[in-house]
C-alpha cells in the first residue's frame, strides 16, 4: 500500500512561512556588521514604519512595556539617532522620529541585509528573479491589505 502525502493546509502553510520568515530575519539579522544592536535596529526600524509614533504606540507595537521603549527611545535620542517632539493630540505624551543620522544607520544595516539576502539566493538555483518577485509581490499584499489594527491610530497620532 502506497503512502499518500496530504496536501498542506493553508494553516500549515502560514505556520511554516512564520517560521521561516522569522528564521530568515534573525539570520540576516546576525549577518549586519557594526557595533549597533540588533533591538536598536528594529526599533529604528519601528519608528521609520509608525512615525511620527508615540512612546505608548510603539511599546504596542512591539509588546513590551512603555517604561522599557521608553528607555530604548531614549537610548537612540542619545546616539542623534531620533528625535522627541510635544504630541499636539496629548499633551501628556511626545513623538518619535528618526533623524537623519538614524535613517543613514537604518539604511546602512538594510544594505548589508540585503546583500546578504542577495548572495543567499544567488546561491540557489533553484529560485529566479521571477520567484523572488512574486514573494516580494506576496508580502508586500500581506502588509498592506493587513486586518490588523494601527496602533497610531489608537494613540492619536495617524
Amino acid at each position: 500500500m502506497s503512502q499518500r502525502t496530504a496536501t498542506p493546509t493553508l494553516q500549515d502553510l502560514s505556520v511554516e512561512l512564520s517560521t521561516y520568515l522569522g528564521r530568515l530575519t534573525r539570520a540576516l539579522s546576525r549577518s549586519t556588521p557594526g557595533d549597533v544592536p540588533t533591538a536598536s535596529l528594529r526599533l529604528l526600524g519601528q519608528i521609520d514604519e509608525l512615525e511620527p509614533v508615540a512612546i505608548g504606540a510603539l511599546a504596542a507595537a512591539d509588546r513590551c512595556s512603555q517604561p522599557t521603549m521608553s528607555a530604548g527611545v531614549l537610548h537612540l535620542v542619545d546616539r542623534g539617532w531620533a528625535v522627541k517632539s510635544p504630541n499636539p493630540a496629548d499633551a501628556r505624551s511626545s513623538l518619535v522620529r528618526l533623524t537623519d543620522a538614524g535613517r543613514t544607520v537604518l539604511g546602512e544595516a538594510r544594505r548589508h541585509r540585503a546583500t546578504d539576502l542577495m548572495h543567499r539566493l544567488q546561491a540557489d538555483p533553484a529560485h529566479d528573479e521571477q520567484d523572488v518577485a512574486t514573494a516580494v509581490a506576496v508580502l508586500r499584499g500581506l502588509l498592506e491589505h493587513s486586518p490588523t489594527h494601527d496602533t497610531r491610530a489608537a494613540e492619536g497620532t495617524a
